[in-house]
């Protein structure tokens, strides 16, 4: 019978919430604002590219004067320029509107200012003039090496491949970083987005006033276990509908996104990252998961609940903080203290153990502490949702439930599962 209530309890927590449409417009919000945010930087960065190329490549008449000797006077004219000998001309010549645009080069380029001088096209329209000032200045230089491979070298296009070795073989670089990193988004994510569902579980039924109704026929611990049960099931939903979009965007969008051409056949799935990764994730998450529920079992409103969840939160970010310490200086008090501390460790170890810094011995304490924890945690909220269950206007004294006999805590109820 007490499985069949746990499963009745799963099923109905899972179907009550996955039919909302409040958890869906919460849920899919994230994937529609990543579809329409990829969408404004596609536009943005093809009409960037394509207003910087027609700038650059703009072909107007224009002065310029040459201390510097570089520009090439062939190339000079194809753009468009004519050459003249005094600065004090070319500027005249645009104030009175005899031409278009005039560029003075100085003696040396690389330590002096190139001034250029135009007609006002508006703001954006004005930068045409120094762009076709420095591509010209670029393709006399260039025009001057004659070797491509000079003039590689000197545009940046060189690549460069590092290769490091640990223990006399090749050390994987951050190919055997960022499967380890997906198990912290997901527990930021599955926390910030479902912690609101985590706090309002067991609040629900008290603001309804029947929780005493369905203590007669559940045990509290069923009842609160298939509610944690059922959040773990409605943590991966959220956590696929939450990666689609990015998925979709690196595999058909990568180019319209300027996104890093990353080749995910290197990826690196190092066994013990990727379990411990696990156990941490499943850990923390359990840990928030029946802290959240014991809250909302001594509250008596959402009201009266939703602050605790920006402690959560402000938990849950002071690590992400203190990530530079944690990369940089893995060994410090501070990052030792954040991985010890139950509500902490979850995103200061995962971020440890994405950069091979947590050892497995201190992986082991976290995963023991984190799972311990959960379960006291979760004890303690079936002893204070027995009790605060039917306090529905005031707030349920810890101390005082604790000090009960389980006995004394539980109603009066009409059957037993």
């Amino acid at each position: 019978m007490a499985r069949h209530n746990l499963r009745t309890v799963i099923g109905f927590e899972f179907r009550r919430t996955i039919t909302k449409r409040r958890f869906w417009a919460v849920t899919l919000i994230i994937p529609i604002l990543v579809f329409g945010l990829g969408g404004l930087i596609i536009a943005s960065n093809v009409s960037t590219a394509n207003t910087a190329d027609q700038q650059k490549n703009a072909r107007f008449e224009f002065l310029y004067s040459d201390a510097s000797g570089l520009v090439d006077p062939a190339i000079a004219k194809q753009f468009g320029g004519t050459e003249i000998a005094s600065q004090a001309e070319g500027v005249e010549e645009v104030q009175i509107g005899g031409t278009p645009a005039y560029f003075a080069y100085p003696a040396d380029p690389a330590k002096q200012t190139v001034r250029v001088y135009g007609e006002d096209a508006r703001v954006f329209q004005n930068s045409k003039y120094s762009a076709v000032a420095e591509s010209l200045l670029s393709a006399s230089v260039e025009q001057k090496l004659g070797d491509p491979t000079t003039v590689a070298v000197l545009r940046g296009d060189v690549k460069t491949s590092t290769t490091t070795f640990a223990g006399g073989k090749r050390a994987p670089g951050f190919e055997a970083i960022l499967p380890a990193l997906l198990f912290l988004a997901a527990f930021f994510v599955v926390i910030v987005f479902l912690g609101n569902q985590m706090l309002n579980s067991t609040l629900e039924e008290k603001e309804n006033r029947v929780t005493e109704m369905i203590l007669t026929t559940i045990n509290p611990t069923n009842l609160l276990l298939g509610k944690v049960i059922s959040l773990f099931a409605i943590g991966f939903i959220q956590l696929a509908v939450f990666a689609l979009p990015m998925l979709i965007g690196y595999l058909f969008f990568r180019n319209q996104l300027q996104l890093p051409d990353f080749d995910l056949s290197g990826l690196v799935f190092d066994p013990q990252k990727m379990i411990v990764g696990f156990l941490i994730l499943i850990g923390g998450f359990a840990l928030f998961t029946g802290t959240l529920v014991a809250v909302g079992a001594i509250m008596p409103t959402a009201k009266d609940a939703a602050p605790v969840f920006s402690v959560v939160v402000f938990a849950v970010v002071i690590p992400l903080y203190a990530s530079g310490f944690a990369i940089s200086s893995p060994q410090s008090p501070i990052v030792q203290l954040l991985a010890y501390f139950p509500y902490t460790a979850p995103i200061t170890a995962l971020i440890l153990n994405a950069f091979g810094s947590l050892p497995l011995w201190q992986a082991v304490i976290i995963i023991v502490e984190l799972f311990v924890l959960a379960y006291i945690v979760l004890r303690i909220a079936v002893r204070l949702f027995r009790y605060g269950s039917i306090e529905y206007s005031s707030k349920v004294r810890v101390r005082d439930v604790l000090g009960r006999r389980p006995d004394s805590a539980t109603p009066q109820r009409a059957g037993r599962s």
